[in-house]
């Protein structure tokens, strides 16, 4: 009887050692990734980006285009060999997340959005010759209800209020005599609420005294398309919307 009560009083000890195992694991965070080993070659003074910022994509999915910096001296020669480390707010992954420049002298990396929906504020960081130089880049992820509305501007809306032409799409905005506002002009759409918005989707320019040329669209786009463009709209604004909500008084 009493070897039986060992036997399973060693059992349940092995079970909570087991126990106690798993929990330190699940407890436990990964340690933060050592700093890179990389060995740079050269260091600049000047940090400058070269293509892929401002872009539009969907949350939790790599970018089209990937993020290019370029490291100059104080002539504004490229400067190759220098280092070159890329950060981003939780979520944010870059691929790779710090390398030396090329003979350009510029690092470029692919990077993938978190899954939040909005403004993702990046940054690029060299540690210069006597002082580390950083920029900023700013980068936009979609939303579902966001990423309809940018489905319904390029089927819409964007061949009058996109002044740019595109492979897929000509632009008639030079042929219009009235210039309709590009959806990112923050100061003026920002100052419209959303119900004057949806008036002139829905029933045209003349609904608010506006420019007869912008048609109604009441009957192509449902109350639902009709948000979604909204929030499209309001998340490409530049400067950024700020939407009327309660306000806190300081003490």
């Amino acid at each position: 009887m009493i070897t039986r009560i060992r036997s399973m009083m060693v059992r349940a000890g092995i079970v909570l050692v087991g126990v106690f195992a798993l929990v330190g694991v699940a407890g436990c965070k990964r340690p933060a990734q050592q700093a890179t080993t990389l060995k740079a070659s050269a260091a600049g003074t000047a940090l400058v980006e070269s293509s892929g910022g401002h872009q539009l994509g969907v949350t939790g999915t790599a970018l089209k285009d990937p993020l290019v910096v370029q490291v100059n001296d104080d002539q504004g020669t490229a400067v190759p060999g220098a280092l070159v480390e890329f950060h981003g707010p939780f979520g944010v992954t870059f691929d790779p997340a710090a390398m030396l420049t090329d003979t350009s002298g510029q690092a470029t990396t692919a990077v993938t959005l978190g899954t939040i929906a909005g403004r993702y504020q990046l940054s690029a960081v060299t540690p210069g010759k006597s002082k580390a130089v950083t920029i900023e880049i700013v980068e936009m992820a979609l939303g579902y209800q966001q990423r309809v509305g940018s489905i319904l501007n390029e089927k819409h809306c964007s061949r009058c209020h996109d002044p740019e032409s595109s492979a897929e799409r000509v632009s008639n905005f030079n042929n219009l005599e009235v210039k309709p506002h590009a959806f990112a002009e923050g100061d003026t759409l920002n100052k419209m609420s959303d119900a004057d918005l949806t008036a002139i989707i829905q029933h045209g320019g003349p609904a608010l005294n506006r420019s007869a040329l912008m048609p109604p669209y009441g009957s192509t786009l449902s109350a639902s398309d009709v948000r979604a463009l909204i929030s499209y709209i309001r998340a490409v604004a530049d400067p950024p919307y700020q939407s009327a909500g309660t306000v806190y008084a300081r003490k």
